[in-house]
């Protein structure tokens, strides 16, 4: 039996959770998350949410699990949110954004700006003598995850000098140069 998807979920209180014909909807103080679902049943009993597998089939075994941890998500989402910190380490990589328009100096011919969904909260911070800083907050885990992965493909960070852009708090694994 799935580890993870035989633990129940605990709902905070201010948290609903609706079970419908394969479909659960989350409401919380941070918003709506809603996810279908197959090939398990979801449960609320209690204040819990429990997700049993219908039979031992392969697909039924992979699915137990990932459901159980896509609602976990979108309860912790709802109740506290997710946050993602970018950093811009390069000469001359800057960051700066204007409403939900992030404009990204990466040392092409020219700047980078991408409109970021209403549903992430976009902050960017700069400060003298330390790398800028991108950091983005949301209650949808996938969409934060998505926006944060392309961001990042505009100047993955090299192994060489570690430029480009990486996550806060991040290890590199770095590459020697040439030997002479």
């Amino acid at each position: 039996m799935s580890r993870i998807g035989k633990n129940p979920i605990v709902v905070p209180s201010g948290v609903t959770v609706e079970v419908a014909e394969g479909l659960v909807t989350v409401k919380g103080k941070l918003g709506q998350l809603t996810q279908e679902f197959s090939d398990v049943t979801v449960k609320l009993e209690e204040g819990q949410v429990i997700v049993e597998r219908s039979s031992d089939h392969k697909d039924h075994r992979a699915k137990h699990g990932l459901y159980r941890s896509l609602i976990n998500n979108m309860i912790v989402g709802v109740s506290t949110g997710f946050t993602n910190e970018l950093e811009l380490v390069g000469v001359g990589y800057r960051a700066s954004n204007q409403g939900q328009k992030l404009d990204l100096a990466l040392g092409f011919s020219h700047n980078i700006i991408l409109e970021v969904a209403k549903e992430v909260t976009l902050e960017t911070i700069s400060e003298k003598g330390k790398n800028p800083i991108v950091k983005l907050t949301s209650y949808d885990k996938q969409l934060l995850g998505a926006v944060t992965a392309k961001i990042r493909n505009f100047r993955r960070p090299e192994p060489y000098k570690g430029k480009g852009i990486k996550f806060v708090g991040e290890v590199l694994r770095r590459k020697a140069g040439k030997s002479a």
